[in-house]
């Protein structure tokens, strides 16, 4: 997925821990996503008080979307560099393409993971049997070893793992017994969460990780503390287990992410993860000139444009860390 504002904010971001034993709270923002009416999107990473979870940097959660009133995504052909991006739907079907030559559908339950490294473009169109559409779109920053590596596309479908109240579907790395195959270039943690009405979960914890639990639906308390829909709640290092309850009356559904502090400070901005201002300019100028850098994909016939690169901020910015 695109960050598609026509004005992006320019990051740095670090990787130091937080309080181990406190659950900070991120509430969303929103965000358009283009399409002919704007579908909205509630984005939790990055923002002022915390930048990233592990290497996850970036978080997007939208829908339900009546795709008859918004026009549901319909993103053109955009670039990335050093990250991966991660689909992951509950509802609907989104059909990808990209500048390697994977052709694939993003379905619930099952999860598309692509490598942008030194460069890759894709575009991702909600397909025309879509009438809801409802997921999440996720970023990890690849570390400086690695973020220049080759493009890449791996597709899994994670079996759903019943834990006595609850079912989980482990889509990178391991959790409650599940372990995914999913080439990572840092220890990640990312699953899907179901807990039944009343139930409480507690599932063991690497202490090396920093956790976030996104509520998707339903109520939820994550280690004691109240999440409202769309709230991230962040826990740094040093917990053993994530204790999960569902106070409420119906089912509530969560994405659980995690990794070890990232520990590099990065730079973001568009589509965009550098480690300078100036290579940040590089890379959008490679864009707009057509670079071989990212390949190319011919657009949708009749679909979205490819999509030209904001403007530069008119200033450089001060770095920005996680609270320590």
């Amino acid at each position: 997925m695109s960050n598609v504002e026509t004005d992006p904010a320019e990051l740095a971001c670090g990787g130091d821990p937080v309080d181990p034993g406190k659950v900070e709270i991120l509430d969303a923002r929103s965000v358009p996503l283009g399409g002919p009416r704007a579908m909205p999107v509630r984005r939790t990473l990055p923002q002022r008080r915390r930048s990233l979870i592990g290497a996850w940097c970036f978080a997007d959660h939208y829908g339900p979307d009546d795709t008859s009133v918004s026009g549901g995504m319909s993103v053109g052909p955009h670039p990335h560099t050093g990250l991966q991006t991660v689909s992951w739907l509950f509802t609907g079907e989104i059909e990808h393409r990209d500048s390697l030559g994977s052709h694939a559908m993003v379905r619930p339950g099952e999860l598309n993971l692509m490598t942008g490294g030194h460069g890759i473009c894709h575009e991702e169109v909600s397909t025309p049997e879509t009438t809801m559409l409802h997921g999440v779109q996720l970023w990890v920053a690849l570390p400086d070893e690695h973020r220049h590596t080759a493009r890449d596309f791996q597709h899994y479908v994670p079996p759903a793992t019943d834990l006595d109240g609850a079912t989980a579907r482990v889509f990178l790395g391991t959790l409650a017994g599940q372990t995914s195959p999913v080439k990572t270039f840092t220890p990640l943690l990312g699953a899907e969460i179901v807990l039944d009405p009343g139930a409480s979960l507690s599932l063991a914890a690497d202490p090396s990780f920093e956790h976030g639990v996104l509520l998707d639906t339903g109520e939820l308390t994550f280690a004691g503390t109240p999440l409202r829909r769309a709230q991230l709640g962040c826990l740094g290092i040093g917990a053993t287990a994530l204790g999960l309850d569902n106070p409420g009356s119906s089912p509530a559904r969560a994405i659980v992410l995690g990794g070890p502090p990232f520990g590099e400070e990065i730079l973001m901005w568009w589509n965009f993860v550098g480690r300078s201002h100036d290579e940040i300019a590089e890379y959008r100028a490679a864009w707009e000139a057509n670079s071989e850098q990212f390949g190319a994909i011919e657009p949708y016939p009749g679909g979205p444009a490819r999509l030209p690169a904001p403007p530069l901020p008119a200033v450089r910015i001060k770095p920005r860390r996680n609270p320590s």
